[in-house]
């Protein structure tokens, strides 16, 4: 047993500029080398990859492929890309909502 019985290790801390009433939890699986393309949400994304991997980018940033573990973040009102890679991936999705919102994704390309 290591020295400590809880190990915390922060993956992510991101300020976020948005009104939450709730959060909406999803488990999303994507089929290999299904390109979503450029897309937009109505809230703040943030997600942790569980299987399979990703190409990510927000706005005109550069593209990373995330792999299980990894966590990421689509800020509300962004151009954002999130394509499958030839395995697939899934992942949980945590959408960040105002009252009475639900969650939406509008693709721009």
């Amino acid at each position: 047993m290591s020295e400590q019985p809880i190990v915390r290790t922060t993956l992510l801390d991101q300020a976020v500029q948005f009104a939450t009433a709730h959060v909406e939890v999803r488990r999303i699986t994507i089929e290999p080398s299904v390109a979503l393309g450029r897309h937009v949400h109505n809230g703040p994304v943030f997600g942790s990859i569980e299987s399979g991997s990703a190409v990510f980018a927000v706005g005109d940033g550069p593209s990373t492929i995330l792999r299980p573990g990894d966590v990421f973040h689509e800020p509300a009102d962004v151009v954002v890309r999130f394509d499958a890679t030839a395995e697939g991936v899934t992942f949980l999705g945590y959408f960040l909502l105002g009252a009475g919102d639900a969650p939406e994704i509008e693709f721009v390309d």
